[in-house]
């Protein structure tokens, strides 16, 4: 169906009436006379308990340990579920005028905390506002609302109408459209189709004050800056995504697949960047570090894993593949089943709350890095968060390549003592991230910012974070917009 509904990330351990806040933040409440408001403004306007703490919550795994306890990381005033554009503006004008906080969400998928309603306030759920506006099939133009899911859309986009968005995130089935392009997002395949940055031909956007803008519509323009990435990436700080016009793809016709293994992890990012630096872009390039391929594939203590699989036009298929055997014509060619492995099960997230039950405290830190830098910051921040007092494992493996650099994905685990989890956490998050930036990575790469990573940004942007603020303050003047999020400076802080 084309509408759905957010996925809880994990069990709460108390009734919805018995929830607490976890972090103490200054709160937000709303009196009979403003909810009235809201209601005129929106139709669907809820207060009650459950509702309320669904809709505080995504998937930071931070936030899921504290869910066990009965918490929430901060519970709204009010969910309200816009049905339309008009809805959003009208909310938004009353929000701003009464100097409100609104957290929009939708599938509320992010890992990183950013649809947590920091000081309570309204939370606007876009999940209402789904479906397929139209589909320009000579230009291969979408036309999309922002709480469209994205397995209904693909599946709709491939029965319907012979075409594909290319975008495959492992949260596919949690995640919507809005949320892709509110935090920048990646799909597994990005380096044959890109990243949502990538696909963004235009945007409707409701801004603080209600009013309602259009940007872009060209395949290419030159009017001034790109508006369409200023708002792509801004996690709803500078306005809240109604619509979206995204580049599509004919449906893939051919398929082929190979995988191989490394002596390195170093050897194997080198040959991804021979692929791609030669042109060849295949939609899957994955390349997965020796803990990492032993522990997904069993492959042993010594095979860094490649798997790799292209789609689209066969000729261009076949032109693909045949630069990646050549790259790879001196290293040991391995089942191609492990390919089929991971395509199975690429969109479970299941281990996550499985783990976490356990007692363990685990997370994933994906950045981007020049490929000249690829192996400094591999070394650098496995050795940092492994030096953490309780940590048991980190490692990495590569998910997305580029001509000029590629992700890192890094996965680490603990098992310190209850009351020590928040501690452990911030300390792997720290120690991992200053060892990205020191050796000339990026912050992220697809998770975006949210509430987990705001400490970092002004280290990580310079003196550019001051535009952002800027910014901010011009499109924002009331700070109403997502508090507390990507660093920018907080009204209720």
């Amino acid at each position: 169906m084309q509408s759905g509904e957010p996925t809880p990330p994990i069990s709460l351990g108390a009734a919805p009436e018995q929830v607490g806040n976890h972090l103490g933040s200054r709160r937000v409440e709303l009196d009979a006379r403003l909810l009235r408001r809201l209601g005129d403004a929106c139709d669907e306007v809820l207060v009650d308990d459950a509702s309320l703490v669904e809709a505080s919550r995504d998937w930071w795994p931070l936030a899921m340990i504290w869910a066990l306890s009965g918490e929430v990381g901060a519970r709204a005033a009010a969910l309200a579920r816009p049905a339309t554009a008009a809805e959003v503006c009208a909310l938004l004008a009353v929000c701003d005028e009464a100097r409100l906080p609104v957290t929009a969400a939708a599938g509320r998928s992010g890992v990183c905390g950013a649809s947590v309603p920091l000081h309570g306030g309204v939370v606007l759920d876009l999940s209402a506002m789904s479906g397929i506006v139209d589909v320009d099939a000579e230009s291969l133009v979408l036309d999309v609302l922002p709480g469209t899911f994205g397995t209904w859309l693909e599946d709709t986009l491939r029965a319907k109408h012979g075409a594909t968005l290319g975008h495959w995130p492992q949260s596919i089935d949690l995640s919507t459209v809005g949320g892709w392009l509110a935090c920048r997002g990646a799909g597994q395949m990005s380096t044959r189709y890109g990243k949502i940055e990538d696909m963004v031909v235009g945007l409707d956007v409701a801004l603080a004050d209600g009013r309602h803008v259009r940007t872009g519509g060209a395949p290419r323009a030159a009017v001034g800056p790109d508006l369409n990435q200023l708002f792509v990436g801004s996690e709803g700080t500078l306005g809240i995504i109604t619509g979206a016009r995204l580049r599509l793809h004919p449906a893939p016709a051919a398929e082929r697949r190979a995988a191989y293994a490394f002596e390195s992890f170093a050897a194997g990012n080198d040959a991804c960047r021979r692929i791609v630096q030669r042109g060849a872009t295949p939609a899957v390039l994955r390349l997965y570090d020796a803990i990492e391929s032993d522990r997904s594939y069993q492959t042993g203590a010594e095979r860094n894993v490649l798997l790799v699989m292209d789609e689209g036009d066969a000729l261009l298929v076949d032109a693909t593949m045949a630069v990646v055997a050549e790259v790879c014509a001196e290293t040991e060619m391995l089942d191609v089943e492990l390919v089929e492995r991971w395509m199975g099960h690429r969109n479970d997230v299941s281990a996550l709350e499985a783990l976490i039950t356990r007692d363990y405290v685990v997370d994933t830190m994906e950045i981007a890095a020049p490929w000249s830098r690829c192996g400094a910051v591999y070394e650098a921040a496995t050795a940092a968060i492994r030096a953490v007092p309780g940590a048991l494992v980190a490692s990495a493996h590569q998910s997305h390549s580029y001509p000029d650099g590629a992700c890192l994905y890094f996965t680490f685990a603990g098992q310190p003592a209850v009351d020590a989890k928040d501690a452990f956490y911030e300390a792997a998050w720290d120690a991992g991230t200053r060892a990205v930036l020191a050796n000339g990575g990026a912050l992220s790469h697809h998770h975006g910012v949210g509430l987990n990573r705001s400490r970092f940004v002004r280290d990580a942007l310079g003196p550019a974070f001051d535009v952002l603020v800027a910014v901010k303050q011009a499109l924002d003047p009331n700070g109403i917009l997502n508090p507390g999020k990507l660093g920018l400076p907080d009204p209720w802080a």
